[in-house]
């Protein structure tokens, strides 16, 4: 057997050399051999400027957010403070002021 690594996404153990990349067959996944990719756990939030996220950074909306199954709009400019990052889509949890507890996409926002 040979001494490739799995596939980062997928965690196959049937990946192999196509040149200079390695391949998976299950998930079509290519990475170079020295690029495993972002350890588990390591993984950086960053706002739509590229600043990295933390838990209790205060952040602005900057664009006008439709609130999904109701007439509420967050408007551009709306300032959140003492946000929590979590896993998923949405990637901020948060309370909104005058409309309560959201999650929100960090490529909507910007750092303060």
């Amino acid at each position: 057997m040979s001494d490739l690594p799995p596939c980062p996404q997928c965690q196959s153990i049937y990946t192999y050399e196509d040149g200079s990349l390695l391949v998976c067959p299950e998930c079509a996944h290519e990475w170079t051999a020295g690029d495993a990719g972002p350890a588990e756990g390591d993984k950086t939030i960053k706002d739509a400027n590229g600043n990295p996220l933390a838990d209790g950074d205060t952040i602005t909306v900057i664009k006008d957010l439709k609130v999904k199954g109701t007439s509420l709009v967050v408007k551009v400019g709306t300032k959140i403070k003492n946000i929590r990052l979590v896993d998923g889509d949405h990637d901020i949890d948060c309370k909104i002021p005058g409309i309560g507890a959201m999650k929100l996409k960090s490529e909507f926002v910007k750092k303060i």
